[in-house]
């Protein structure tokens, strides 16, 4: 199974992606994480908020191949937990799909893109800056597949 994040943002700090590049080191290759890094729309003093939401949502749109199960992460989603994760993730592995999450720009996610997901889950109910929000997915996946394994990494 491979697991794809399109994530709205480029150019991030050196901890980002180490911190993410740690948790992808230890996943097997039938369990990778893959990045995509999306281009944010254009923001600035007097820029159309929903025109830039809309860009990225288009260039989100360009990156789905249409057989993928779609899950976007957003505020108003369902919280999981761990062992949550690690049931949703053992399904998508059964079911034999792409998993492809998708993280929106400072705005969040075109409605649309958040409609047609077949998930919507949300990491907290706390506002996450985007840069922490890939290095703890790359953790709670890294997480999830030792639950999985039966690994003693959660204890």
């Amino acid at each position: 199974m491979r697991i794809r994040l399109l994530a709205v943002g480029t150019r991030m700090p050196g901890w980002v992606n180490e911190g993410v590049e740690e948790y992808r080191k230890r996943l097997p290759r039938d369990f990778a994480l893959e990045i995509e890094e999306i281009v944010p729309g254009q923001r600035g003093k007097n820029a159309d908020t929903a025109r830039a939401v809309a860009s990225e949502a288009k260039r989100i749109r360009e990156r789905l191949r249409g057989d993928e199960f779609v899950v976007a992460l957003e505020v108003g989603g369902r919280a999981w937990s761990t062992e949550r994760l690690a049931q949703e993730a053992e399904s998508w592995r059964l079911e034999g799909r792409e998993v492809v999450l998708l993280v929106g720009g400072p705005d969040g996610l075109a409605p649309e893109l958040s409609a047609a997901a077949d998930r919507r889950w949300s990491l907290s109910a706390l506002t996450l800056p985007h840069p922490l929000v890939r290095v703890i997915l790359a953790e709670q996946l890294y997480r999830a597949w030792t639950l999985l394994v039966g690994h003693p990494y959660h204890r």
